[in-house]
């Protein structure tokens, strides 16, 4: 009788290839690495983007301009139809986001983007929220809710000109 400890099917489970243990072990000699050659060594391999000597295509592609992308600002996004389910006559800020639980884990961090999508009534008082999209404001606004706004920080990095 076949039951659940007993059960197996055929190739189910393969041995292990043991490698360097003799002629009789199916892998003797050169331990399945071929003959001689790069491959063949230990430590033998070649770098990421090595093209058997050609010149690799990072190498021959221009490299002009300027890209963004490592100094871009990343935001937290909310929508204003989200809040609409959470939220009922009180506060939006940064801790009851992360509270209601709209705003989880590395976005805790991030500067946080009200966006308009979704339906929105409620007359909801907005606190210490970095940025709104122009049509989440005007909805806000409409809707009887008010705006409080971050003070701006000044740039410290700047050199003052004499």
């Amino acid at each position: 009788m076949i039951t659940l400890n007993n059960l197996s099917s055929p190739g189910a489970h393969r041995k292990r290839k043991r490698i360097g243990r003799g002629q009789g072990s199916g892998q003797g000699c050169q331990a399945g690495k071929g003959h001689k050659g790069q491959k063949a060594r230990s430590g033998g391999s070649t770098a990421v983007g090595f093209e058997g000597g050609q010149m690799p295509i990072y190498r021959r592609l221009p490299k002009r301009g300027f890209s963004n992308a490592r100094f871009k600002k990343h935001y937290a996004v909310v929508n204003l139809g989200e809040l609409q389910e959470y939220f009922d006559g009180t506060e939006v800020s940064r801790e009851a986001l992360v509270e209601s639980g709209l705003i989880r884990g590395s976005d805790k961090r991030r500067p946080i983007k009200i966006l308009a999508k979704g339906e929105y009534s409620k007359s909801l008082n907005f606190k210490d929220i970095e940025k709104y999209s122009g049509s989440a404001k005007e909805l806000i606004e409409k809707s009887g809710g008010t705006i409080t706004e971050l003070p701006v920080k000044p740039n410290i990095k700047a050199k003052k000109k004499k």
